[in-house]
């Protein structure tokens, strides 16, 4: 009788540089593909990373020679049928370490189903990296930055020549037919896609990342979030071209920053809604209203911060330095709580990660995991005339703007003819909502430093 096992996909959707995919074909004579439709993950994903999602699933079965089993229900019901119905003697999976996923996976076992652990989404795993003094976890990024260079990682892992896969039965080849809103448009997914933007972003980017990763306007990033985070690509993959040039080592520090997260989140699970800092709970807050809705359609007055959240309307991402200007708007500017605009955000991107993107939020927040205190404050109109000079991110997104040329543009209420296409005025003032942030900051005596210039 053959031995077979399952390889249960889920944020690794593809077949090179899969550690568990290939424990799976050395151990079998034959596998069961599966990717398993969380009921509880589909409800909490907005539309267009379903969208993609369902691409990406396409794309994977197309690599599995059309035999990937989609089946949607209750993970421990389908793993269960699957291996009485295959009579298969184990389950290969790539750990995981978010809370979901990881208590996921424990309850699955504490019900007798053996799953096989190879390999995980990040380079080095959560929890290995850790101060050698008293080997507790880091708290702050630049030691820990070193400490995970210092421990290295594995080279990426070979694609396999032959995947031996069942034909699956009829009624489970569950595709889901998730379409994109109208008016919106994501990137390509899947595992071609992925490596096809980074041999790309090698060629275009790479080496003058350091100063073009800021510039809102042109395209200056590698685009991989989306693909690390369905594990179109393994961070390994992208780590292994690097050498010790500036701009490579800022592209290897970007992508420590998510492994980073990854960690802080491994250590403190409640920080994926609740506080890193608990003090900032007792921050004087607003409740949203119209001007939390004006923040989430783009409509604020504020140029560079209205292109960013259309951007993110429009094609479910956005670039990394607007991703700070907007959350500083959110919670310096309106006065509002972090986890209202990281929920909009899960809702909304294709590249959603809980860790990266709560904590993300945390930093900017100034309640995170970061050196620099609450005063950080990202004035909206400044970013804008530095990281988008020549106003062609906001004239790209804000129509009612186009024809402003040049820097003019982050500044309507300057311009004579600022306003003729029916852009919004400012719905705060900056320069008094930064005074506000700090008065209430002083509130509650986290930090009294001198008012720093921004």
């Amino acid at each position: 009788m053959a031995l077979r096992s399952i390889v249960w996909f889920r944020r690794d959707l593809r077949i090179s540089d899969n550690p568990a995919l290939l424990a799976a074909l050395a151990e079998s004579d034959e596998i069961v593909p599966v990717f398993i439709l969380d009921p509880t993950l589909i409800k909490s994903a907005g539309s267009k990373r379903l969208a993609y999602l369902a691409q990406s699933l396409h794309h994977l079965d197309d690599s599995l020679d059309k035999k990937l089993n989609v089946i949607a229900g209750d993970q421990l019901t389908v793993l269960n049928d699957l291996i009485k119905r295959y009579n298969a003697s184990s389950v290969h999976i790539a750990t995981e370490y978010e809370p979901y996923g990881a208590n996921r996976d424990n309850k699955i076992e504490a019900a007798g189903i053996k799953l096989v652990r190879t390999g995980s989404p990040y380079a080095v795993a959560p929890g290995r990296v850790r101060k050698p003094t008293d080997a507790t976890p880091y708290r702050v990024y630049t030691p820990f930055y070193k400490a995970w260079c210092a421990h290295g990682w594995r080279k990426p892992a070979e694609k396999p020549e032959i995947i031996n896969a069942l034909k699956p039965a009829a009624d489970d080849r569950n595709f889901p037919d998730w379409k994109l809103p109208a008016g919106t448009k994501i990137t390509p997914a899947g595992e071609r896609a992925a490596i096809e933007r980074f041999k790309y972003f090698q060629k275009n980017g790479l080496n003058e990342y350091d100063q073009a990763r800021n510039i809102a306007g042109i395209d200056g990033t590698s685009k991989m979030s989306a693909h690390l985070k369905w594990g179109e690509i393994h961070p390994r993959t992208l780590l292994a071209p690097l050498g010790e040039s500036k701009a490579h080592d800022v592209f290897r520090k970007e992508i420590a920053w998510r492994e980073f997260y990854a960690d802080v989140l491994f250590h403190n699970q409640h920080t994926e809604t609740d506080y890193y800092a608990p003090q900032f709970a007792k921050m004087r807050y607003d409740k949203p209203g119209d001007q939390f809705k004006a923040w989430c359609e783009g409509k604020t007055g504020y140029p560079f911060v209205d292109a960013a959240m259309r951007q993110m309307l429009i094609e479910g991402w956005m670039h990394n330095r607007t991703r700070m200007v907007v959350a500083s708007f959110l919670v310096k500017d309106l006065h509002l709580e972090w986890q209202l605009g990281e929920r909009f955000f899960r809702e909304h991107l294709i590249d959603y990660d809980v860790a990266s993107n709560a904590h993300g939020w945390q930093w900017t927040a100034g309640c995170g995991t970061d050196a620099s205190p609450y005063y950080r404050i990202f004035n909206p109109v400044e970013q804008g005339k530095r990281f988008d000079e020549k106003g062609d991110y906001v004239r790209k997104y804000v129509p009612e703007l186009a024809h402003i040329k040049g820097i003019e543009i982050h500044e309507p209420w300057e311009h004579p003819d600022g306003y003729s296409k029916g852009y919004v005025k400012p719905i705060v003032d900056h320069k008094i909502e930064r005074i506000e942030s700090l008065t209430r900051l002083e509130e509650i005596k986290v930090n009294k430093p001198a008012y720093p210039k921004e």
